[in-house]
């Protein structure tokens, strides 16, 4: 009785207020207001009870992400308009249909559909850069990158996230690490990191040490030591006492003795003195 009294009481959304709750670039008025109406149409005639009504309407925005004609807001969006594609550069959408950045999409790596935000293949760009750079993004699709820290926060507001970093060192050896979870705070909050759900892929854990840490540059300290850790691996990343990760150092090559942990690092699977060959982390929605 008391599901029912509270069925009877349930009001249905209109179709703007639909519209209200998803993100710019998803919306397209004419095939988006179509979809909506139908949906709240056929709910409205619906028996199902106000708790199943709900779980409906909040996965509106997912149902409409890889429609035909909506600008693509990550690398999944592409893959669902066209499963066929090949593994390369797309442009993406993550703040505003206005705003479109071009980005790596792999779809060959354990399903597909995933989008590179961090890339590090030659060691062609300068990473030891200062906080708006971060905050930003820097780099190109076709080569080494950052994607940025905004672009990511913009993302982790509008769905969820798994991670792939995948690795390989000077002799041609490759692994990965996978995390089931993975979110980007907003600046005022430092961009923390929320990583959980680790997968071996041989290249062990390093980063479940740091979840919950805010970012750190040269510029911007927010690490737990009293010294800068981008200061003293010479990168910047989500450090917590300077030790594990260190993705984005100077790039070397291999083994190093000289100038302690700031090569592009990897520690739980070459250890804090080896630079790798290649190094990238790249995201895509969970299913």
């Amino acid at each position: 009785m008391n599901s029912e009294r509270e069925g009877s009481h349930f009001s249905f959304p209109s179709v703007q207020e639909l519209q209200n709750g998803i993100p710019e670039t998803q919306r397209s008025s004419s095939t988006i207001d179509l979809l909506l109406k139908f949906l709240l149409q056929f709910l409205q005639r619906s028996k199902m009870q106000r708790a199943a009504l709900l779980s409906v309407l909040v996965l509106v925005p997912q149902l409409v992400g890889g429609l035909p004609g909506v600008p693509p807001v990550d690398c999944s969006d592409i893959y669902q308009q066209d499963n066929s594609r090949p593994s390369g550069i797309y442009t993406v959408y993550p703040v505003g249909d206005t705003y479109g950045v071009q980005v790596f999409c792999d779809m060959d790596s354990l399903g597909g559909q995933w989008m590179v935000f961090q890339r590090r293949t030659d060691g062609s760009l300068n990473f030891y850069r200062p906080w708006d750079y971060y905050r930003t993004g820097f780099g190109s699709a076709d080569g080494e990158i950052w994607l940025g820290l905004e672009n990511l926060f913009q993302l982790c507001l509008r769905r969820k996230y798994e991670l792939l970093v995948d690795m390989e060192d000077v002799e041609g050896n490759k692994a990965y690490a996978r995390y089931s979870s993975f979110s980007v705070g907003p600046e005022v909050e430092g961009y923390k990191l929320e990583v959980t759900g680790f997968t071996d892929g041989g290249a062990g854990d390093s980063l479940s040490y740091i979840n919950g840490m805010k970012f750190s540059t040269l510029d911007k300290d927010q690490d737990t030591i009293s010294r800068n850790c981008a200061r003293i691996s010479l990168g910047a990343f989500w450090y917590k006492d300077c030790t594990y990760a260190n993705p984005n150092g100077v790039y070397r090559w291999g083994k190093y003795s000289e100038l302690q942990a700031v090569g592009v690092e990897w520690e739980n699977w070459k250890g804090n003195n080896y630079s790798l060959k290649r190094i990238s982390m790249k995201i895509r929605p969970l299913k």
